[in-house]
């Protein structure tokens, strides 16, 4: 089989939903290229790409515990682990706004491409569901 997107799976839902929200990043951003400010561009961008970062690290930080949880030990998964995620990503947010490289609402326009994937994910579930009458994996 290929190279997983996110590590210890290789469930195709979860490659359409990064390849997703890869796209709808790439789209956003090019759009705005030629109609926006170039700080909404960028904060689409980096938006975008914080939002691959944490889809990947709670990707990697599930696929642990729950590797760990069928090998009959306890999961070992710190709080702080889970937490230092979000503030990572909210310093990173903080410090691009404060050097005005991205535009604020932008930037949270690009963390939301998780939201995107999931619609599509959703629609072309319904679409297979309702029209074939059939489930897909």
């Amino acid at each position: 089989m290929g190279v997983s997107l996110t590590p210890g799976s290789n469930r195709p839902v979860e490659k359409r939903i990064f390849l997703t929200m890869a796209a709808a990043v790439a789209l956003a951003v090019f759009a705005s290229l030629p109609f926006g400010q170039w700080r909404v561009s960028a904060g689409l961008l980096l938006g975008g790409l914080l939002s691959l970062l944490n889809h990947y690290w709670l990707s990697t930080s599930t696929s642990a515990v729950f590797s760990v949880i069928a090998e009959g030990t306890k999961p070992r998964l710190r709080v702080t682990t889970y937490i230092l995620r979000y503030l990572v990503i909210a310093s990173v947010v903080y410090l691009a706004y404060k050097l005005h490289l991205v535009s604020l609402t932008a930037t949270i326009a690009g963390l939301c491409s998780f939201v995107i994937a999931l619609f599509v994910e959703a629609f072309r579930e319904f679409y297979f569901a309702i029209i074939h009458r059939e489930e897909t994996s």
